[in-house]
């Protein structure tokens, strides 16, 4: 495959108008995303729109794939619980800033091309341990019971399952019930559509045509845009730095993948940039918490949909950015009025769909190198930390000496 110019096609009305058409695309299917992770993470919704916007914008433009589309992902919000739970939100800010000057490092450094060499084992692990990282998150929202802080994911979603024991009610999770199935369902049969937005915006009109009493998402803060590096105050920057390298590798990771599998689906021939990828991201990544943003990198889901949409360059995502901050501009009072069960739905559905049963077989059968790097990864995903399973799981990798393939 030959590298791609990011750029070489003439601005013609033919593609000025597809690029549109396909960020309108991944603007409808990244807006409940986007809400959702950032809640999710703990930062809160307009944490999560605002990076999809920033980050969105600044990787598409300075990155090295014609089709990657960029915001807050279910890996990096996995990785986030721990850290905000541990550090605190501004602390927070932070580990995206220094993990934006670790890809930047890793870009001029061109690390890029040896992320592809860790083996199938290690990510498919990571990813299920993703998933289910995910999907424990949500227990609060689709229960409708408050959310319980614990040093362990799994151990505040079994203390809000008992809460919902205690005091059981259907209403919340009857609605992120319907829109679990909706979203896991309707993929079979309607793979194109932007199904995670059309269950979120029926569940909305549901929930105040029938006057439920459920917690809904709430008036989001206005967006200052006004730059602050004052996140970095009073912070003990050398405790930040281990997370800081499992948020810029798992950002590596996650966006190179994204980056070769778009390549791919396209399948004419081109491929993306490694280093440049990285450089997109570290930028983004730097740039995004000055504006209150979380750490972001490259989605999978909203790239394959972009590319699916008939994206020929990076004005696609660009404009998905574009699309995204002047939905949330005009469209704010209405984005306060979602259910946070729904969005919670849109989640486990999303940790759903992010396993691949039929590559966990294979790789099972494979070899018992790969059955136990897979293994001992995504479960110390889910009973540790996201953190702690990205050491285990190259530290195994490098002990059984497994390569990718």
């Amino acid at each position: 495959m030959r590298q791609s110019r990011l750029w070489v096609e003439p601005f013609n009305p033919r593609s000025l108008s597809a690029n549109f058409l396909a960020g309108l695309t991944v603007a409808i299917v990244a807006l409940p995303l986007a809400l959702g992770f950032g809640i999710a993470a703990g930062l809160g919704a307009s944490a999560g729109i605002i990076s999809a916007v920033i980050a969105g914008l600044i990787a598409a433009a300075f990155g090295g794939s014609r089709f990657q589309v960029s915001g807050p992902t279910g890996a990096m919000t996995a990785v986030l619980i721990p850290i905000v739970h541990q550090y605190g939100i501004e602390a927070t800010y932070a580990v995206g800033f220094i993990a934006g000057v670790f890809l930047v490092l890793a870009a001029l450094a061109r690390v890029g091309k040896y992320i592809h060499r860790l083996p199938d084992s290690l990510v498919e692990g990571l990813t299920a341990g993703i998933a289910l990282v995910i999907a424990l998150q949500q227990v609060a929202f689709v229960l409708g019971v408050e959310t319980i802080s614990e040093e362990r994911i799994w151990l505040s979603a079994w203390r809000e399952l008992e809460l919902w024991v205690t005091e059981p009610t259907a209403t919340a999770l009857a609605v992120g019930g319907s829109v679990i199935a909706v979203n896991v369902i309707g993929a079979r049969f309607f793979p194109r559509l932007p199904l995670a937005l059309f269950s979120v915006v029926v569940a909305t009109a549901v929930t105040w045509a029938l006057r439920l009493e459920i917690d809904l998402i709430g008036e989001l803060p206005r967006f200052d845009l006004t730059p602050s590096l004052g996140f970095l105050e009073g912070q003990e920057l050398a405790l930040l730095i281990a997370p800081a390298f499992s948020v810029a590798l798992l950002a590596a990771l996650e966006s190179l993948l994204s980056a070769k599998i778009a390549d791919r689906m396209k399948a004419d021939g081109s491929a993306h940039i490694p280093s440049r990828e990285l450089l997109g991201q570290g930028l983004a990544n730097l740039i995004t918490p000055l504006f209150g943003g979380v750490p972001a990198t490259a989605a999978l889901a909203r790239t394959a949909v972009n590319v699916r949409a008939g994206a020929t360059n990076p004005l696609a995502a660009i404009f998905h950015a574009l699309i995204l901050a002047a939905f949330v501009l005009v469209l704010a009072e209405w984005v306060s009025m979602i259910p946070l069960a729904a969005l919670g739905g849109v989640l486990v559905a999303t940790a759903w769909k992010m396993v691949h049963v039929e590559n966990l077989r294979v790789l099972f059968k494979k070899s018992t190198a790969d059955a136990a790097i897979l293994t001992v990864t995504m479960l110390t995903a889910v009973l540790v930390d996201l953190i702690a399973a990205v050491i285990v799981g190259i530290v195994l990798t490098l002990a059984l000496g497994k390569r990718r393939g």
